[in-house]
């Protein structure tokens, strides 16, 4: 047996380990661990301070998902004392987090994921000419999935952003990926194994197409975020307002936050996201995804394929209250679930519901700490979020020091990532997640579908089709896991042009209201509040979670996408989505696993939110020279 660990794992944020053992006679991975190597203390911060302040701090969990921390704690604090926010607020926050995903899906495709699929090495023995022919074929071949995204607003008129496929746009891209590889120093495309087999599954032509749009594409992603700079004031980290949004509105003030002139520019980014991820990025995936499901790689589903979980997103109306379950009776994103056994076929499938008392109940959603470095009075029991306790203990590894590991103890503790469970299980989270609980729920008749869980139905059919096989087979696979990235940014975009339009009517109505400042006094509050607030993020579903005393913040806890995905072993021995992922994995070369990585990769990993390291004496920690300037954290 082989031991092989990769530490760190690049092109995520924050600092996450594998260590995989390898049979080195069938290529298999009969065991796996994965570990996140720093702390986080955004619970502690919290305590003591006024729960209107909460959203600004719990943001600074991440500095790529900010928004959606910002959105989950401002929900937990209105589901603590009962608020309910105008239906302007509703509809830009609904904006907000759809841009947020069409975003964070597009960067995490061509800029953190492509190179595990394709090669600038093998780009640069393509034929520009012939991958512009390729280029128009599979715009004609795959371009009609771009039919299913709704325009309820109706503006769309020729697209500005649409791939370039001509013999000098491909040549000059080659051009540009030639110089970088003959200067011996790879830069954006450095750390990678160029040499692994894998990358000889694709036609040159397809490599040199899918480098040049990550190229291309570096530019057009700040576009898709403008929704969140002209309605939050700035981009990361934009702003959120207990009770509604700050951003008031008005039609005589061309210095108001939103006017006509900005909701222009908003309609226009919006048109942007529709373009990149319909033209781009649906035909690249379903191109490369295609041959690699042809090469027979129809693997790295692991955990997805046993039991997967979603908590429910986009409410169409304000609502009052989650834990009341009225959330759940206003989103349009039933995603809200638990399934189980998808692999067997979604006839045979297993679905429970996932709805406001089950976020209350301590029985449902808990926290092990068996093998992480924290300290719980009894480890072989969960805690819900409203009785967690954030008390790190660490231990060191099983081999080499506590400053220089060797191995990693997987009977000890191993990771600074705590272990949430469903009922006492592990579930996967994220797009793969959704899109399995939505299209099982409604084919087997468990909800009512709006249009956005039968667009999410009509996608999975189109790429069933494209793949001819059924979406059992293709969906919990690591091909899979990054298809439903791309089409839950088409529904992304989509939700971004259904709730512009319902802001331009309720605008045209008369109504500007943006804040429901009746309960901003501490004084109107009750002596004690318990609330939590959800929302699914696009690596997963976040849950955050508040006890209000005397009108301050007496316990905060995060339960957070990676958490669910990454967390450690718990004491029943369950294994998180991660570890499946790699068990569930063959490896081609034993010391070189670009199958593994891929399959990590695919899960879009974020330790910064799992994971925070601070020094409470100030002090350097790492010194990083970048081109031979420094740069100190």
């Amino acid at each position: 047996m082989a031991r092989v660990v990769v530490d760190p794992v690049t092109r995520i944020e924050g600092h996450l380990r594998i260590e995989i053992i390898v049979d080195e006679k069938t290529g298999k991975v009969v065991d796996a661990l994965s570990s996140g190597t720093m702390w986080r203390g955004i619970e502690l911060i919290l305590r003591g301070r006024d729960p209107r302040d909460a959203w600004a701090f719990a943001q600074r969990i991440c500095g790529v998902c900010t928004s959606i921390h910002a959105l989950a704690s401002v929900r937990c604090i209105e589901d603590a004392l009962d608020i309910q926010i105008p239906k302007n607020a509703n509809y830009i926050r609904n904006i907000m987090h759809g841009s947020l995903q069409v975003h964070d899906h597009l960067v995490h495709f061509y800029h953190l994921h492509a190179l595990d699929w394709v090669s600038p090495i093998e780009a640069l023995k393509a034929d520009p000419v012939q991958t512009a022919v390729l280029q128009n074929q599979l715009l004609e071949k795959y371009g009609a999935i771009g039919d299913l995204l709704p325009d309820p607003i109706g503006h769309r008129a020729y697209p500005k952003k649409f791939p370039k496929a001509t013999p000098g746009y491909f040549r000059a891209f080659q051009e540009k990926i030639k110089k970088i590889v003959e200067s011996g120093q790879l830069g954006i495309f450095a750390a990678h194994w160029w040499d692994h087999p894998d990358y000889k599954l694709l036609p040159p032509e397809v490599h040199l197409m899918a480098v040049a749009h990550y190229l291309n594409m570096l530019d057009v992603q700040r576009e898709l975020f403008i929704p969140q700079v002209v309605f939050g004031g700035k981009n990361p980290h934009p702003h959120y307002l207990v009770g509604g949004m700050t951003c008031s509105i008005s039609f005589n003030d061309m210095n108001a936050p939103i006017n006509a002139e900005r909701l222009a520019v908003v309609e226009d980014s919006i048109y942007t996201q529709v373009e990149s991820v319909n033209l781009f990025y649906l035909v690249d995936l379903l191109a490369i995804g295609h041959i690699y499901v042809q090469k027979g790689q129809t693997y790295g589903g692991g955990l997805a394929k046993k039991r997967v979980l979603g908590y429910g997103e986009f409410p169409d109306e304000p609502y009052k209250g989650i834990k009341t379950g009225d959330y759940h009776t206003k989103i349009l994103y039933h995603c809200n679930g638990v399934v189980e056994d998808f692999a067997e076929g979604v006839e045979k499938a297993k679905y429970y519901p996932l709805v406001g008392k089950d976020f209350a109940d301590p029985n449902v959603i808990q926290e092990f700490v068996a093998h992480s470095w924290y300290k719980y009075p009894d480890e072989s029991k969960g805690l819900h979020p409203w009785d967690g306790i954030t008390e790190p203990h660490y231990t060191g590894p099983k081999e080499g020091t506590k400053t220089n590991w060797k191995y990693l103890d997987e009977k000890g503790k191993y990771s600074w990532i705590k272990s949430p469970r469903w009922r006492g299980k592990p579930c996967e989270v994220g797009p793969l997640a959704r899109y399995i609980v939505t299209y099982t729920a409604v084919k087997q008749g468990h909800i009512k579908p709006s249009w956005m869980d039968e667009m999410v139905v009509r996608q999975i059919d189109f790429v069933s089709k494209v793949l001819e096989l059924p979406p059992h087979v293709w969906l919990p696979t690591t091909v899979g896991r990054t298809a439903a990235r791309g089409l839950e940014a088409q529904l992304g975009a989509a939700a971004n042009l259904y709730f512009l339009k319902k802001l331009y009517d309720n605008i045209k109505a008369g109504d500007t209201s943006v804040a429901n400042m009746e309960k901003w006094d501490p004084s109107t509050w009750p002596k004690e509040a318990k609330g939590v607030g959800i929302a699914d993020a696009p690596r997963g579903s976040l849950g955050h979670w508040v006890i209000i005393k005397d009108g301050k913040i007496a316990n905060y806890q995060c339960v957070v996408p990676t958490t669910w995905n990454g967390g450690a072993r718990d004491p029943m021995g369950g294994q998180g989505a991660f570890e499946e992922c790699m068990k569930d994995t063959p490896v081609k070369v034993i010391d070189k696993p670009l199958e593994v990585l891929r399959g990590i990769h695919s899960f879009d990993p974020c330790l910064a939110c799992s994971t925070h390291v601070y020094d409470t004496e100030g002090r350097e920690i790492v010194e990083v020279k970048v081109q031979g300037a420094q740069a100190c954290y």
